[in-house]
C-alpha cells in the first residue's frame, strides 16, 4: 500500500451494533470504511469502489452473503477480491463452500474480538501493526 492511500474496508452486515463497532475500530486503526446492510448493496459497493478487503456476513436480507460472494466472483475485479466471512454460521458445509470460493478466512462471530479482525485484515494487506510508541 502506498502512504497516500488509506486501506479501504467494506463491511457488509445487517447488524447495526456490530457495524458501528467494526467501523469505529477500523477508522481508529487508519482504515477508510464503507458499510452495506445487505448483499445487494454490498455487491454494488464492492464493484463500484473496489475495497481492499470485504468483511461479509452470510445471513442477511435481500441477498445473503454466499450469493453476494458468488456474484462477486463473476466479475473480473471481484474474482480476486479479498473476502473474510464474519458470521454466526459454523457448519462444515458453509465453511467448505466459503473455502471453495476463495474466501481468505471464515470467522465465527462468537469466537473473535474486534482487534483480532483488524489484525487479520492488516495481515492480509501486509500492513504492519503500529508500534507502541507510534500515535
Amino acid at each position: 500500500m502506498n502512504d497516500n492511500h488509506l486501506p479501504k474496508i467494506l463491511i457488509v452486515d445487517d447488524e447495526q451494533p456490530l457495524q458501528r463497532a467494526l467501523q469505529a475500530k477500523f477508522e481508529l486503526s487508519g482504515f477508510e470504511v464503507a458499510i452495506a446492510v445487505n448483499g445487494e448493496a454490498g455487491l454494488a459497493s464492492a464493484l463500484k469502489n473496489h475495497p481492499d478487503v470485504i468483511l461479509l456476513d452470510i445471513v442477511m436480507p435481500k441477498m445473503d452473503g454466499m450469493t453476494m460472494l458468488h456474484k462477486l466472483r463473476e466479475d473480473a475485479w471481484g474474482r480476486n477480491a479479498k473476502v473474510i466471512f464474519l458470521t454466526n454460521l459454523s457448519t462444515s458445509e458453509k465453511v467448505t463452500e466459503a473455502v471453495s470460493n476463495r474466501v481468505f478466512d471464515y470467522l465465527v462471530k462468537s469466537d473473535w474480538k474486534i482487534e483480532s479482525v483488524v489484525d487479520k485484515v492488516r495481515m492480509i494487506l501486509g500492513i504492519k501493526p503500529p508500534t507502541a510508541n507510534q500515535s
